[in-house]
């Protein structure tokens, strides 16, 4: 179905894997290879070495959930058969073009969506409060409730701000044609169960920002295009880390 409109298939199976599961996965794999899925998206650095088995004609690109943010880590996932990572989202736009000038594998940044206030792909918070791990698949979000802060036993007035640890939603349209000058071949959308009318608006806004930095124009979206990403998902926008360490502009 995909490829018929000359669309490619990516499969996200980036959760880690436990021992008793190996069979299953291994059954699973040969099952995305024979549907022509073009890549799968891989955390757990055992199930590369899986899929390198069984299928080794299939491309394996490396999740932001392997927190890879240096040259070093992606030589040593580049020796496994990788054939692209996605950088953690904890870089600027300055650390990537480092980061690609030092590699000849393709890295992909993400630059819409959801942030995770944990080191990419290092957060226990969900697992350690309610049992469920967000490095397979079932973060329960804990940094998006509101707390309360005790300081030397007392608690704190906050006044309005209770939403300590959830960060705003990415938005880094206004960064495209940065992003390609410091080498970057892919673009990555977060879209955890977002809709329909999301993934219009930002896959739209994403390809008209590519295109015209492509013929060397500065991309401003539309007012129209503002409210739309704004409407359709949005915690309020920041473009994260890509322009370096503001944490107060980050949560």
């Amino acid at each position: 179905f995909l490829h018929d409109p000359n669309v490619k298939a990516f499969l996200t199976l980036n959760t880690l894997i436990f021992s008793d599961e190996l069979p299953e996965v291994a059954t699973f794999v040969r099952g995305i290879a024979e549907a022509g899925v073009d890549a799968v998206i891989v955390q757990d650095v055992g199930l590369v070495r899986l899929i390198r088995e069984i299928a080794p004609s299939l491309p394996v690109h490396a999740s932001t959930q392997m927190t890879l943010t240096e040259p070093r880590g992606i030589a040593a996932v580049a020796s496994l058969g990788i054939d692209r990572v996605v950088l953690a989202r904890e870089l600027s736009v300055r650390e990537i073009r480092a980061v690609t000038s030092a590699t000849d594998m393709p890295v992909e940044v993400f630059v819409h969506g959801a942030l995770c206030v944990a080191y990419s792909g290092q957060c226990l918070t969900s697992e350690a409060l309610g049992g469920r791990s967000a490095n397979r698949g079932q973060c329960a979000q804990a940094c998006r409730l509101p707390y309360e802060m005790i300081v030397d036993g007392q608690p704190r007035d906050l006044g309005d701000k209770a939403y300590l640890l959830s960060p705003q939603d990415l938005a880094a349209y206004e960064l495209v044609g940065d992003l390609i000058d410091a080498g970057v071949v892919s673009f990555k959308i977060e879209g955890r169960l977002k809709g329909g009318p999301y993934v219009a608006a930002s896959t739209q806004t994403y390809r008209q920002a590519i295109d015209s930095s492509l013929r060397g124009e500065r991309f401003q979206p539309t007012r129209q295009q503002e409210l739309d990403l704004a409407q359709t998902f949005s915690r309020g926008l920041t473009p994260g880390f890509l322009e370096g360490n503001d944490h107060q502009r980050l949560v």
